[in-house]
């Protein structure tokens, strides 16, 4: 009848949804940013949000979802937490679902956690499959953004003193060169022995 748990505390969410959102970030409620047909961008976009590409893109685009219209053209690599293609793409796309659509062009490699393919769009490169493709990105920029080793200096190496031979050596005369021609090095092998 009387219970000690009160009224306005939440219910406990489960392991597995409390781990789901860990692992995804939370997506804005804001308006999608638009790239009108009419929009040239040279660069990288960037968007903690949603953007909408109908112009054109020279440069790689890292956002939360991502939609490429009909008319679009993105010459880059595309990174998203949903990419829906409706257009062109020259490069690389790493998201965790990717759409390509009946209308879709798109040339370069395909790194996804959720795949599906309308009929009639057209795909050149590989797909591959990965629990976490936007980890493995980070990951990877972690590496090629790790600074070069630096060189160790070394101390001047110097040419060793001549060391004089004893005297029953000096006076042996020099062996002649009689056989000049290189001999075949000989290879020997031990059986393995099996247990």
């Amino acid at each position: 009848m009387f219970s000690s748990k009160s009224k306005d505390t939440p219910p406990p969410a489960a392991p597995a949804a409390q781990a789901n959102q860990a692992k995804r970030p939370m997506r804005s409620s804001s308006a999608p940013s638009i790239i009108s047909a009419d929009l040239v961008v040279h660069g990288t976009l960037s968007s903690s949000g949603d953007i909408q590409i109908d112009g054109k893109v020279e440069g790689n685009v890292n956002s939360t979802g991502l939609v490429i219209g009909d008319k679009a053209f993105i010459q880059g690599d595309v990174m998203a937490e949903d990419v829906t293609v409706r257009g062109r793409v020259k490069g690389a796309i790493r998201a965790r679902k990717v759409l390509l659509a009946s209308t879709c062009h798109v040339e370069g490699d395909i790194l996804h956690e959720a795949f599906a393919v309308e009929t009639g769009a057209f795909f050149e490169g590989n797909c591959r499959h990965a629990d976490n493709p936007l980890a493995q990105q980070d990951a990877s920029r972690a590496v090629s953004q790790a600074p070069a080793p630096q060189p160790v200096p070394q101390a001047p190496m110097t040419a060793p003193a001549p060391m004089s031979a004893p005297a029953s050596v000096a006076a042996m005369p020099p062996r002649p060169a009689a056989d000049t021609a290189p001999r075949p090095s000989a290879a020997t092998f031990a059986p393995i022995k099996s247990a």
